[in-house]
């Protein structure tokens, strides 16, 4: 993270992650998805460079999409401590199944 350059005006920070893979906890198959991020920051910014190599830790991962969701979530909190912030993941269709999780968090 670096300081917030504009601490006290409120503003959106979108980010889009479209090469997000991990690996299905089950079956092992790997799982591709697009991570959205929506945060409105206080006193910190995450550095873009630190959250892709953040997203690429999970190539290997055996993690559910809930799991994964949540987790990017938890993990944004505890570094950045926004005012608030969504976190998408849209994976994408396996086996005639399309899933996206959303994840929220508000001071």
């Amino acid at each position: 993270t670096f300081p917030n350059p504009r601490i006290g005006r409120r503003y959106n920070v979108d980010i889009s992650l479209p090469e997000f893979t991990c690996k299905c906890p089950f079956s092992g198959y790997p799982d591709f998805a697009t991570i959205e991020i929506s945060y409105v920051p206080d006193q910190k910014v995450v550095e873009l460079k630190a959250l892709k190599l953040y997203i690429n830790s999970y190539r290997d991962r055996y993690i559910s999409h809930e799991e994964t969701a949540n987790q990017i979530l938890d993990d944004f909190v505890a570094t950045a401590d926004p005012h608030q912030i969504t976190v998408r993941a849209d994976f994408s269709p396996r086996g005639n199944v399309h899933m996206v999780v959303e994840v929220k968090h508000e001071k």
